[in-house]
C-alpha cells in the first residue's frame, strides 16, 4: 500500500525547490497575497492527489476488508485497529485512538409478508434503534397516507393497524421527517407499527435505513422502511379500494453501550504545534452496505490528505489533525465524546473540516465563522480554481464537528455534487464502486489544500 513510486520522488524532490517562495514570503512577514504565497505548494499537493488511485485503493481495501461498521461491532473496532496500524506506518504522528462509549443496537431477522390481497415477501430495513416485534410478529391491516396531516385527518382509522408514510422525497431535511418520528405520531393514534417509504429520490428495489427515535410519551412501536416501489404499491391497491394485510417481523434488540474509539493521527506543527486544524470524517457506518461513501470515504480523504503532506515534506507551522469520528449514524457519541477530552484545547482550534457527503467531484466549501475568518478562506479557495473546488460559500459544518463548532471553533463542510448520493444513502448499496477515483483525489486535494494553507499563515485564523 505505501510504496514510494518514481512520481512521488520527483514531487518530493521538486517540493525541496518550490518551497523557497513560502520560506521568503515568510520572511518578508508575509507580505504576498495568500494565493502568491501558497500557489506552488498547493500545485504540488493537487498534482500528487491526482497521481494515482492510492487514497481509492486504500478506501477500496477498508471497505471491502471490515465492511459495515454499526457502533457496538466487531467491525468497527477492527477497522479502527487497521487505521491505527496504517496511520502509523504513514509516518503520522501520536496515532491514536480515544475510548468513547457508544450505543450498541443490532439488527435481527427482518421480515414484511403480504397476506392480501395477494401474497408475497416484501424487501424491508428496520430503522435505527426501532424496538422488534413479539415473537408472533404482527399481523395487521394497512393504512397508507402521504403526510402528518393526512394522518391526523384519519386517525380514527390508524388505530389498531399498521401506519404506513408513502411520502415522496423532496429534500432530505423535509422527508427524513417521517423516518426519523414517524413510529411516535403512529403511535399517538393507536397504531400497532410504522412504516415508511426509503427515503431517497431513486430505488432499484433498495431500501433504506437510518436513525429514528422514541418518545416517553407514547407505547414504542416497530418501525421500518419499505422500498419505494412497495410503497408506491400499496398506495395504488388503497387508492382502488383494496385491502391490504402484512404480517411484520422484527428481531432487533438493543445491548448495553460498548466500548469504541475515535481514531487520529497527526502531523505536528513546526512552530504552533498546540494550535490545531482538524479534519475528518466519521468511521462508523449502518449496518448495511459497507459505508464507503457514507462516510469512509470522508475519513480516508483526509487522511490521504496528510500521507500526501508528509510524502512532500510539508510540515505546517501548527499541527494538523485527522479524525475518524465513531458514532455518527446513531448516537453522535464520537463528536461529543471528541469535544470532553478536548475540551480545554479547543480554544487553539483554529479551523474544523469535515467531509460527510460522498467523496464525489467537490465544488468547494460551506464555512462556518467570523466575516474576517471568511474572507480568508476566500482566498484560499482561489487556490482551488483550477481543479473548480474554490467555491466558498456561508454556512457549512458536520455533524461530528457540531459539538465543538458550537463552543467557538470556525467549520467547514466540503460541498460536492450531491446529484447521487441519496440514491445510495443508507442502503446495501454504499459500496466503493459508486466513487470515481479521480472525484476522490479532487476531494484529497481540496482538503489538503485548505488544510495546510489555513495551518501555516503567518496569523491564526480570526474569530
Amino acid at each position: 500500500m505505501r510504496r514510494i513510486t518514481h512520481l512521488t520522488f520527483i514531487l518530493v524532490a521538486l517540493s525541496v525547490l518550490t518551497l523557497a517562495p513560502v520560506a521568503l514570503a515568510r520572511q518578508a512577514g508575509g507580505s504576498g497575497s495568500i494565493y502568491e504565497t501558497y500557489r506552488e505548494v498547493a500545485d504540488q499537493l493537487i498534482d500528487a492527489a491526482l497521481a494515482d488511485s492510492f487514497a481509492y485503493d486504500r478506501l477500496a481495501e477498508l471497505t471491502d476488508t471490515f465492511g459495515p461498521r454499526i457502533s457496538g461491532s466487531r467491525n468497527l473496532e477492527d477497522a479502527i485497529d487497521w487505521i491505527i496500524e496504517e496511520m502509523n506506518a504513514d509516518g503520522l504522528d501520536n496515532v491514536r485512538g480515544e475510548a468513547v462509549m457508544v450505543p450498541h443496537w443490532v439488527r435481527g431477522e427482518e421480515t414484511l409478508m403480504m397476506i392480501e390481497p395477494r401474497v408475497a415477501d416484501l424487501r424491508i430495513l428496520g430503522l435505527g434503534g426501532t424496538i422488534g416485534t413479539a415473537p408472533e410478529g404482527i399481523t395487521g391491516e394497512v393504512l397508507v397516507v402521504n403526510s402528518y396531516d393526512e394522518l391526523e385527518a384519519r386517525a380514527e382509522e390508524a388505530r389498531g393497524k399498521i401506519v404506513l408514510y408513502n411520502v415522496a422525497f423532496t429534500t432530505y431535511g423535509q422527508t427524513v421527517q417521517y423516518r426519523s418520528t414517524g413510529a411516535i405520531r403512529a403511535a399517538e393514534v393507536g397504531a400497532v407499527a410504522s412504516l415508511i417509504r426509503s427515503v431517497g429520490p431513486v430505488s432499484l428495489s433498495t431500501p433504506h435505513t437510518g436513525a429514528m427515535r422514541y418518545s416517553d410519551e407514547v407505547p414504542r412501536i416497530p418501525h421500518a422502511a419499505l422500498t419505494m416501489e412497495d410503497a408506491m404499491m400499496m398506495q395504488r391497491m388503497q387508492d382502488r379500494g383494496q385491502r391490504i394485510v402484512v404480517r411484520l417481523n422484527m428481531d432487533d434488540v438493543w445491548l448495553p453501550d460498548a466500548p469504541s474509539r475515535n481514531v487520529m493521527g497527526e502531523i505536528v506543527g513546526s512552530e504552533f504545534p498546540d494550535e490545531i486544524v482538524v479534519l475528518g470524517g466519521h468511521i462508523d457506518s449502518w449496518d448495511v452496505g459497507t459505508g464507503a461513501m457514507d462516510d469512509a470515504g470522508g475519513v480516508v480523504a483526509a487522511w490521504e490528505a496528510l500521507r500526501l503532506m508528509k510524502e512532500l515534506g510539508l510540515r505546517a507551522r501548527r499541527t494538523i489533525r485527522v479524525v475518524g469520528w465513531t458514532n455518527e449514524e446513531n448516537g453522535g457519541r464520537g463528536g461529543a465524546g471528541y469535544r470532553d477530552a478536548h475540551r480545554d484545547q479547543l480554544d487553539d482550534h483554529i479551523l474544523a473540516m469535515e467531509s460527510d457527503a460522498g467523496v464525489f467531484k467537490p465544488r468547494g466549501f460551506g464555512f462556518s465563522g467570523s466575516d474576517a475568518a471568511f474572507e480568508i478562506v476566500r482566498e484560499v479557495g482561489r487556490l482551488l480554481d483550477r481543479i473548480e473546488s474554490g467555491a466558498i460559500t456561508r454556512g457549512g459544518g458536520g455533524a461530528d464537528i457540531g459539538p465543538i463548532m458550537r463552543e467557538g471553533v470556525p467549520g467547514m463542510g466540503l460541498s460536492v455534487d450531491g446529484s447521487r448520493y441519496f440514491w445510495y444513502h443508507h442502503t446495501p448499496a454504499d459500496t466503493v464502486d459508486k466513487l470515481d477515483p479521480r472525484d476522490m483525489g479532487l476531494c484529497v486535494a481540496a482538503m489538503a489544500v485548505m488544510a495546510y494553507v489555513v495551518a501555516d499563515m503567518d496569523e491564526r485564523l480570526p474569530r
